[in-house]
Order: structure tokens, then sequence, then C-alpha cells
């Protein structure tokens, strides 16, 4: 799709670009090609181009992402897709002196989950590995937070579904856009970020690995299901466009998740702490 964009180019917003689609000037290419039908400002958009061409061969995603708003940023993810990685944290509280507990990484083959006190900061070095982060909220919770966890600055690309999907009328939390779409989160259904956190409370506090087995398979759902919410967010997005016939993402099968949560566990906290 970022080839077919031009709304990262000064002076041209979503109404310029569309009128620039039904032209015919649908790549980059294309406006290289036609300087009559682009008109008086074709110099200055054929020079915004071949910059466009110099960063997408370098990969160079952290260049589009500056470029575009936020809800435009699912744009960049075919280009980028096999350097994109979902990424969502668990932490004990929302307060700044809260910490984070476990993290979860999904590239779309591989999972990888990460533990305090166990190989939280291994985390960092396998960060280092994709170029553009897929999260929900991420811009004001999970990047925030690993950045003060680990004293650093990510220099990643960052899509931010929470922004892509409100463009399209989905609002609340993860979990009520997943619940929008289509998502079952079957045995994990009901389990929150506040049950993520009284989760790893009962493994403190007890040990008992199931405890934190049933946050590791939470957390990395999320992630898995980030997979499915940018692809169905993604053909929703250029569903009106003139690309809807040849841009359609298919949706991939969804990831088994390998950590199995545990029923009793999440009964007895339900139980305990949740009034109904």
């Amino acid at each position: 799709m970022l080839i077919n964009t031009f709304s990262h180019i000064p002076g041209i917003g979503p109404t310029t670009e569309e009128k620039l689609w039904d032209k015919g000037i649908r790549t980059w290419k294309d406006a290289l090609l036609q300087s009559d039908a682009i008109g008086k400002k074709a110099p200055a958009i054929q020079r915004c181009i071949q910059t466009s061409i110099g960063q997408l061969e370098n990969k160079n995603a952290k260049y589009f992402e500056d470029l575009l708003p936020a809800n435009q940023h699912f744009r960049l993810f075919p280009e980028f897709r096999d350097t994109c990685v979902f990424l969502d944290i668990e932490t004990t509280g929302l307060e700044t002196t809260s910490t984070i507990t476990t993290i979860a990484l999904y590239d779309g083959g591989s999972i990888r989950y990460y533990v305090q006190g166990k190989n939280l900061d291994a985390f960092l070095e396998d960060i280092q590995k994709y170029q553009v982060i897929v999260t929900y909220n991420g811009k004001t919770f999970d990047l925030p937070f690993i950045q003060n966890h680990f004293n650093c600055q990510l220099p990643h690309a960052h899509i931010d579904l929470r922004y892509i999907l409100k463009s399209l009328g989905f609002k609340g939390g993860l979990k009520k856009c997943e619940r929008a779409v289509g998502i079952d989160r079957q045995e994990l259904d009901g389990v929150d970020g506040y049950f993520a956190v009284l989760l790893w409370e009962e493994y403190q506090k007890t040990k008992n690995p199931k405890a934190l087995d049933t946050l590791l398979a939470y957390n990395i759902e999320d992630v898995i299901n980030l997979e499915t919410l940018m692809i169905k967010a993604y053909n929703l997005k250029i569903k009106d466009t003139c690309f809807s016939n040849s841009h359609t993402m298919p949706e991939p099968p969804k990831a088994v998740n390998p950590v199995t949560p545990d029923k009793q566990i999440i009964r007895e906290l339900k139980s305990a702490y949740y009034q109904w």
C-alpha cells in the first residue's frame, strides 16, 4: 500500500490523494511518468516520491510512520510485514511505580515471552531484530513502560491499532474490539488487565506455576489476536478504495497458544475478587 500512498507528501491530503487515484495515478511510478496529469506541483511531488522510493528500498519504516497520521499507519504493514512484531506487556498496575511482569512477542511465526525475575532482560536484544512494533494502545501504555523500565528509546516504527480501529468506529479496549470482529478467547474469556495483576500477585504469593502459566497464556493471546486485528483493520481501511480487490490480505490461521491457562485458578480468583 505504501507505493500507492501520496498523503505522506506535504500538501497532499486524503482528498487530493483520491483525486490522483481517480486520474489513474495509483503508484509512485505512475506519478513519475505522468507529470501533466499531476499539474504544476509535479516537480515537488516527484522529488518527494524519489525520496520515498529510496527510503522504502532502505527499509526505513520510521520515515513513513513520521509522515503519516496514526490512523494511516496500517499502510506500512504489507511492505514491512516480515520485520513486524506484535507486542503486549502486563504490569503490576497502572501507576508510575508499577513494573512490568511479562512481555509477549509474536512475529507471525514465532512466539517469545519474558518474565520478571527470569528472562525479562533478554527482551531488549530480541526486539532489535524487528523494525516495526504493532500494539494496541502501546503509544500511551506499553512503549512508555518498556522505555522507562529499560532506560532506553526504542527506534522502531510503531503501528498502534487503537487509532486505526477508532477511525473505523471501533472503540474501547482490546477485548471489546476483539469481540466486535468475532474473536473468541475461549478459556480466557472474561480475563482482563486487572485479572492479569491478580494472577501475578497470586504467583508471587504462592509460587504456583499455574498462575504464571495463566498470566502468560493471557499475555500471549493478546499478541496472537493483534495479528488478526491488524489484518482485519487493514482490509476494512482499503475496502472502499480502488485497491480493495487487488490489495486485500488473507487472514492466516490463528497461531496456537503454546501456554495453557488453568481454569481452576481463573474460577478461584474470579470468585474471590469479582462481584457478579
